[in-house]
């Protein structure tokens, strides 16, 4: 059984799909336009986002993250899973190791809704991620070291600063 490691940025504003050995291959607006009279999703990203204010009262185009955090469940998961499928398309792997990022300071609820999320989508492993320690080992910081480092992560939904030392954010 084969398996496809694969990091996720789950933005407001965006959402960024990085493979490993392949590094980022999707970036995609976090929009998703379903059919409210029977739940279906009819496009995510790009395609959603380009749908706003141009479908009939029956599709709604949704920001389903706000301020960082999921704010619709089950729209997010569909999201997530659309993209998870889109970024293997054609693969042989059929077991899928997810690392997604979330803000830090985040509550335990919020967590586990986006590590439900994520199962949701299909993905057999789950390790979540607060987003300054993972902007940290992207930007290749010294994060465990004994020195403080600051990163600032700017995003659509929310911004954060936070100093890494010993492999953790000092709180």
């Amino acid at each position: 059984m084969f398996t496809r490691d694969i990091g996720v940025d789950l933005g407001t504003a965006n959402t960024l799909v990085c493979v490993k050995g392949k590094g980022i291959i999707m970036r995609e607006p976090s929009v998703v336009a379903y059919d409210i009279r029977n739940d279906a999703v009819r496009a995510v990203g790009t395609e959603a986002k380009e749908m706003i204010g141009r479908t009939p009262g029956s599709i709604v185009a949704v920001r389903p993250l706000k301020d960082g955090v999921i704010a619709d469940f089950d729209v997010t998961a569909a999201m997530l899973k659309r993209f998870i499928r889109q970024a293997l398309k054609g693969s042989v792997f059929s077991r899928v190791r997810m690392v997604v990022c979330i803000p830090a300071g985040v509550t335990e609820v919020e967590s586990r809704a986006v590590y439900d999320a994520a199962k949701q989508a299909g993905a057999s492993d789950v390790d979540l991620v607060e987003e300054p320690m993972a902007a940290a080992v992207g930007a290749g910081l010294p994060v465990w070291d004994a020195a403080g480092s600051m990163v600032v992560d700017v995003g659509g939904g929310t911004s954060e600063v936070a100093v890494i030392s010993l492999g953790d954010i000092v709180t």
